[in-house]
């Protein structure tokens, strides 16, 4: 029988898949240690947690392999009294990362069923400053905005018009934009009324579907 987690293969994705790929936030590497990758994908493929590979969930979404996570929470520069929102729940991975790395995480997640399973596991694992809600999740959060940071785990054709709005001034939105196969991975970082744009690199997300994105 597998004993999990397995000793050295979390050691070995933090050394080979985040810090030698640039990822050297020392808050970032610690979060991405703390929390049990295993707990979040199916049990029926648990032996492949730490790969280095997006793996399937229900519904046909996915959990980000761990560079991806890694990066976008780094690239959010958080420094643990933000309130962040996490669009696209999933299995609740990336926000129990994104909890342990600011005050307060708001994740939103289309389909119920994922979103149901991700905070029952959030809340049973610990991680009692995220709250998941079902809804669509280009409409963003407005009744607990703004956000100083703001991550979205899905592929858009352009920046949906609220997150921009929901975006604290000085605030970070990391976002993949382009079409459905490929994208870039965009920061967004807000600066009073105007806005700042950085390439992050190519990327493949699923696609974010909703009423600022795709329609199905």
């Amino acid at each position: 029988m597998m004993k999990w987690p397995p000793e050295n293969r979390l050691q070995k994705m933090i050394r080979t898949q985040l810090q030698r790929r640039g990822i050297g936030d020392r808050a970032v590497l610690h979060a991405m240690a703390a929390v049990p990758r295993h707990m979040f994908v199916p049990e029926s493929i648990r032996a492949h947690a730490y790969e280095d590979r997006a793996l399937p969930l229900i519904e046909g979404q996915t959990i980000s392999q761990p560079f991806m996570v890694a990066l976008m929470a780094q690239s959010l520069q958080l420094h643990g009294h933000e309130r962040v929102l996490d669009v696209g729940t999933g299995s609740g991975y990336a926000a129990a990362v994104l909890s342990l790395l600011s005050a307060e995480v708001y994740s939103v997640e289309r389909s119920e069923a994922l979103a149901h399973e991700a905070s029952g596991r959030l809340h049973a694992l610990g991680y009692d400053n995220v709250k998941v809600i079902v809804g669509d999740g280009t409409q963003g959060m407005p009744e607990f905005a703004p956000f100083q940071g703001i991550s979205v785990a899905a592929s858009s054709p352009w920046v949906p018009l609220p997150l921009r709005q929901q975006l604290a001034d000085g605030g970070r939105l990391v976002i993949p934009v382009g079409g459905r196969e490929e994208q870039l991975l965009l920061r967004i970082t807000r600066i009073d009324d105007t806005t700042r744009i950085e390439q992050l690199g190519g990327v493949r997300f699923v696609p974010l579907i909703g009423d600022h994105a795709w329609n199905n």
